[in-house]
């Protein structure tokens, strides 16, 4: 997309403060003076920098059991991070910069220069709905990128502890040098879900490019993060939410399941599925030939399941995922869609006891997944019941999009869905055992020298 020329020395000075990430993002300031968007385009076109927005961590989906790869495609694997990724090693970064850290925290600065920005403007009544909509999205992108950081780098969310354990560095302002400590979990949380409720207020139900936030993304994005919190009543209000202006699933009979690429690609074409785009960044783990998908993954899936030819190809253990919702293979897709709506809702209400209605979202998503005439509505005979087919289902559906690390995180606490992790490397185990450590990764370290701030435990 085109960037608003004025923008373009503001775009370079905030990449060589990112280069300056090394020494820990906040390390040096940017000269204020060439960071000068002034008007509503300039907000939008810094908004619209798809290298710098629209891009989540990829890291957890590594260290996930999504994947799988043998002592030859771990051997060639140059980076080292994404190596000691994969066997959850006590030191991820030996020294190297983390992008999964310095990327969100990229799109905190943008974001914060656009709220610095809007707080001084006094929009005329013609301009308001312009000043909303850059207000708004702003703040969806920052509350993505805390969210996004605190799945990796903060505890799971509890209620009973998220007042004492440490957060992320909140940065609420473009002046780098105002400080920012770790703070507790609960301040990172009541700030994503401020952020989020504004942007609701004051985003458009609609927008013309879906790498641009709308109210239906501010509301997914708020029943992901409640989920993740444990609250079941406000995620499925949320979910119903944005259900109500888009609830397109796309029917899977009608893909071609024999194609490389089988769903559009975004954003140059639409999936009527998709709410906000937003890709993993790009790792060569997960484009590697040599990095397969995991045989217990791929056993879930029945035959007549059309998941199963269109999310992956190949055959045994030479099974590759190819079902992103880019439309590209090199980009796993890291935004929200409707499928995870019905999800999030149907676990909510299982939990809640409401069994119709969950059984009524879960029969309705698998019916757009299965072959015309082969699925039978699912039926339960108790809540707990309910609930395992409602989780296992999330496992399938929403594959390799980066979720899975923050589902782990949470199932881990109930014994019921606990799950241990394992692979083998050289002949050597490695197991990531429920509540582990090292499903916090660690700080980088040049953030830890830059500023002064707690390092989580490994």
């Amino acid at each position: 997309m085109k960037i608003h020329p004025i923008l373009q020395i503001a775009l370079l000075a905030v990449a060589c403060l990112m280069c300056a990430c090394q020494n820990g993002y906040l390390k040096k300031a940017p000269d204020k003076s060439v960071l000068v968007p002034e008007t509503y385009a300039d907000f939008t076109a810094l908004m619209d920098n798809m290298t710098v927005f629209n891009n989540s961590p990829a890291l957890q989906e590594i260290g996930s059991d999504d994947y799988r790869t043998g002592d030859a495609g771990f051997t060639a694997l140059t980076s080292e991070l994404q190596k000691n990724s994969y066997i959850w090693a006590a030191d991820i970064y030996e020294g190297q910069p983390c992008p999964d850290w310095n990327m969100p925290y990229q799109q905190v600065f943008y974001a914060n220069i656009v709220l610095d920005g809007l707080a001084a403007l006094k929009p005329a009544a013609a301009e308001q709905e312009s000043w909303n909509t850059a207000r708004g999205s702003a703040l969806f992108h920052r509350a993505f990128a805390f969210y996004n950081l605190a799945q990796l780098f903060a505890a799971a969310y509890d209620p009973a502890s998220a007042g004492t354990l440490p957060g992320i560095p909140l940065r609420l302002t473009a002046d780098v040098n105002v400080k920012a400590g770790r703070g507790n979990l609960k301040q990172v949380y009541d700030q994503v879900i401020h952020d989020l409720t504004e942007a609701d207020q004051l985003l458009p139900g609609q927008v013309a490019y879906k790498n641009r936030p709308s109210k239906t993304a501010a509301e997914a994005l708020l029943a992901r993060v409640l989920l993740s919190m444990g609250d079941y009543t406000r995620a499925a209000t949320y979910a119903t939410a944005a259900l109500s202006r888009n609830h397109n699933l796309t029917d899977y009979n009608g893909l071609d399941t024999l194609a490389a690429n089988p769903f559009p690609y975004i954003p140059a074409a639409d999936n009527p599925e998709v709410i906000f785009y937003d890709k993993l960044i790009s790792y060569g783990f997960s484009s590697s030939t040599r990095t397969t998908v995991a045989p217990d993954l791929f056993s879930l899936y029945a035959a007549d399941d059309l998941r199963r030819p269109v999310f992956f190809a190949g055959s045994g253990p030479n099974t590759y995922f190819k079902g992103r919702y880019t439309g590209f293979r090199l980009q796993l897709f890291g935004g929200l869609a409707v499928d995870e709506l019905f999800l999030i809702r149907a676990e909510c209400l299982a939990r809640q006891g409401k069994t119709g209605d969950a059984l009524a979202d879960l029969n309705t998503l698998l019916k757009s997944r299965w072959r015309t005439g082969t699925y039978q509505d699912f039926t339960v005979s108790s809540k707990d019941e309910l609930l395992k087919k409602v989780l296992l289902e999330r496992r399938k559906e929403l594959v390799f999009r980066g979720i899975r690390w923050s589902d782990l995180r949470r199932l881990n606490k109930d014994p019921a869905f606990a799950t241990t992790l394992s692979r083998t490397v050289a002949g050597k185990s490695y197991t990531l055992a429920p509540g582990d450590k090292r499903y916090l990764f660690p700080i980088p370290q040049q953030e830890l020298l830059a500023n002064d701030i707690e390092q989580n435990e490994r």
